[in-house]
């Protein structure tokens, strides 16, 4: 950030139409006040007016920044010129998982409050892993298509048999739903270990065997989640959830 950015003024070109408003348009100019700038939002409000600003400017995309008469460029530039870093759409992060977990972890404690009254017991794990699993088959839903493609590069019976990649989402979330209400174990947790057993070793053998740098389809298709550790916990919880909810309904533990 220059350091009389406070004195300086910016002037941005963004579309601006009754049927359109550019978001990085308004990104931008958001950007640019926080930096301290005094913005000319200069607005292109017709498909004609972007078209010609194009051509005078020799630009091929709107919105387009200029800074004490010097062409910037569009929102990505424009953040890299005032240093802030803009996360690429390629870029591998673990950030949708964590969202999820987080949101699923917070989604337990308020269930145990309303069910039970107190913030965390042991019920409040197993309301955890139930619900993680239905938001995360609830991501694979999303995209059945984009999950069960990128699914086809790692699991082991889903090479064997591609259908299984379009059934395993329904199985998960299908599994989860039993073990939130607690009803049918006999269902749920043979589905849940069955999937999660061949997710894990497939996992393993991808990632820690082959040594293979892959995407993890665990939040759905296209995401950029990479496979390893987290998709591996992911099975090895479903696993264990399955486990004990099956000694839990053979009376072997209170």
């Amino acid at each position: 950030m220059p350091k009389d950015a406070t004195t300086q003024t910016a002037k941005l070109y963004r579309m601006f139409m009754s049927d359109h408003m550019c978001p990085y348009g308004l990104k931008s100019k958001d950007l640019l006040e926080r930096h301290g700038y005094l913005v000319e939002d200069q607005h292109l409000t017709s498909r004609d007016a972007v078209d010609a600003f194009k051509e005078e400017y020799d630009v091929k995309s709107t919105p387009q920044t200029f800074i004490g008469g010097e062409r910037i460029g569009g929102y990505e530039d424009l953040a890299k010129h005032l240093g802030v870093a803009v996360k690429s759409k390629d870029e591998t992060t673990y950030q949708p998982v964590i969202a999820l977990f987080a949101v699923a972890a917070l989604m337990a404690v308020a269930v145990t409050w309303v069910s039970l009254g107190t913030m965390i017991t042991g019920q409040t794990i197993e309301w955890f892993i139930s619900i993680s699993m239905v938001l995360l088959g609830l991501q694979k839903l999303k995209d059945l298509e984009g999950f069960a493609t990128m699914f086809l590069n790692y699991d082991l019976l889903a090479q064997r048999w591609v259908r299984y990649g379009y059934f395993y989402p329904f199985a998960e979330t299908g599994a989860g739903l039993l073990m939130m209400a607690g009803v049918l174990t006999w269902v749920s947790a043979p589905v849940a270990l069955f999937v999660a057993g061949i997710g894990a070793v497939s996992v393993f053998k991808a990632v820690y065997i082959d040594k293979r740098e892959l995407k993890c389809a665990c939040v759905g298709g296209n995401s950029n989640v990479p496979l390893g550790f987290v998709s591996l916990t992911e099975n090895l919880m479903m696993v264990g959830m399955a486990i004990w909810m099956l000694t839990k309904a053979s009376g072997l533990v209170g």
